[in-house]
């Protein structure tokens, strides 16, 4: 099969200004060839994903050792060392959170690794929600049901499937291969910042994140579109707070804490930040131009070549689903005012949350909050996350090529496209430290019934999780040559 990054659907333009001259370009001779996961194969990895999703991780459950338990047997029983092996023990108070380091070593000491990222905790669920107890994973029409099926449980299980496969087969990489399992990725990430301070994993030539990527297929398994991330906003949350002297309300006053936040966030409301192009939001933009219809199509050409036109920006903005890639946003999510229904506030506060451009710094956001505000008596600071600012991970061809190979492998004549996503992953946490990182997976699902992660009856199509066995082999053994 011919490996090619002009396979990606994007204008010829914008693929040179992105990937032109990247990295070290790949012989075809080198090309895996490529494996296809057998019965026996695929009962294993859904026996191994029903282990872990049977055992709850959510924040505060304990059984984090219990699931690492599981995977350090897997991993020996294919004649892992257990040196290899390493867990990364964190304190969060009166709670140890852990997460997982384990190397497949190469033969060359000194080139740099390449870290394989998943994480291991989920979020909680209510099982009087759900058609089926979450933490009893059910096999049912082609699916596998159960809290962690997609997010991220089934990379866990894949990346652990395919390291013990390849072990027991005597595949040794040119390179160290990491994987880098966290074990509170959904709340503080506190492994994930262990895990990239470790020695091994910190000196890692890029991440591939299984927690992102993958795409959308039709119901009878059609590659409809897929994506690699590089690129993530910044998400970070201010409070505005108003103040005042209160009293009682049988003797109102024009100056009230409600209604001068009221006045606050109807200025938050009219808010809106400039478009800022990097490499591939302006390769999103251009394939949404191609692929969308009417106003909104004729309104992102234009902002191609006149960012600052406001007719132009005003009808994006009305299709937020295409144009939140555009540009900085921010919103109010939450509201918290008064202390009785008899008295004057004495406090009005809004949580504001803002998806942060790559490049933009979270202090320049914060300034024109309170530009907008426009009131000296309003505070605006940040809430109690520290924000996390990354930077665009640099579109590689010894990155991009292999991605677009392995996918290949699993959907015949499927087009990855490079993204950048308005929600959070580990992945920023790397692109901070320094690590390029890229969203690998490649999960289909078929839209918009299958996007279920954090919700009612998580599930994963068995068939699309096989296919990332297909995957998963042929990436590992070429970016591991």
């Amino acid at each position: 099969m011919t490996r090619s990054l002009f396979q990606a659907p994007l204008a010829a333009c914008a693929l040179s200004l992105m990937i032109g001259g990247a990295g070290p370009a790949f012989a075809a001779d080198k090309v895996p060839a490529a494996w296809h996961a057998g019965q026996q194969d695929k009962a294993d990895a859904l026996n191994l994903l029903e282990e872990l999703v049977a055992i709850p991780t959510f924040k505060g459950s304990g059984n984090m050792p219990k699931l690492i338990d599981v995977i350090e047997g897997k991993l020996i029983d294919a004649g892992f060392p257990k040196d290899a092996i390493r867990r990364v023990p964190v304190k969060d108070g009166d709670e140890t959170l852990v997460g997982l380091i384990v190397r497949y070593e190469g033969r060359d000491p000194a080139a740099k690794p390449v870290a394989l990222l998943a994480h291991m905790d989920v979020v909680g669920a209510v099982p009087d929600n759900w058609q089926t107890d979450p933490y009893e994973p059910v096999v049912k029409d082609g699916y596998l049901y159960g809290r962690g099926t997609q997010d991220n449980k089934f990379g866990v299980a894949v990346l652990v499937s395919t390291f013990a496969r390849l072990k027991r087969e005597g595949w040794t990489p040119q390179r160290d291969l990491l994987l880098a399992f966290s074990g509170d990725e959904e709340t503080g990430m506190m492994t994930t910042r262990a895990i990239i301070a470790d020695p091994l994993v910190s000196r890692s030539e890029f991440a591939l994140n299984s927690d992102a990527g993958g795409g959308e297929i039709t119901a009878d398994g059609k590659p409809v579109a897929f994506g690699m991330q590089a690129a993530e906003k910044t998400y970070a949350t201010f409070i505005i707070s108003a103040k005042n002297s209160g009293g009682h309300s049988s003797v109102p006053r024009e100056d009230n804490a409600i209604y001068d936040l009221a006045h606050a966030l109807i200025g938050v409301q009219a808010l809106h930040f400039p478009v800022e192009f990097n490499d591939i939001t302006r390769a999103m933009v251009e394939k949404s131009s191609q692929t969308e219809s009417g106003e909104i199509a004729e309104a992102l050409r234009v902002l191609l070549t006149d960012p600052t036109n406001e007719k132009a920006q005003s009808i994006a903005r009305k299709y937020p689903t295409v144009s939140n890639v555009l540009w900085t946003t921010c919103v109010a999510t939450m509201l918290d005012a008064g202390n009785a229904e008899n008295a004057l506030p004495q406090n009005a506060n809004a949580t504001v949350n803002c998806r942060i451009m790559p490049g933009t710094s979270v202090e320049s956001v914060r300034l024109k909050l309170e530009q907008a505000v426009n009131n000296p008596k309003i505070t605006v600071k940040l809430g109690d996350e520290i924000p996390v600012e990354s930077p665009v991970s640099p579109l590689r061809d010894d990155v991009f090529t292999p991605l677009q190979s392995a996918l290949n492998v699993t959907y015949e004549g499927a087009k990855l496209e490079p993204v950048m996503s308005s929600g959070g992953t580990e992945g920023r946490e790397y692109r901070s430290a320094g690590i390029p990182t890229y969203g690998a997976g490649s999960l289909g699902r078929v839209m918009p019934d299958d996007a279920r992660a954090h919700g009612i009856d998580e599930r994963i199509r068995l068939d699309s999780y096989y296919k990332e066995l297909d995957y998963w082999d042929h990436l590992l053994r070429d970016i591991g040559q």
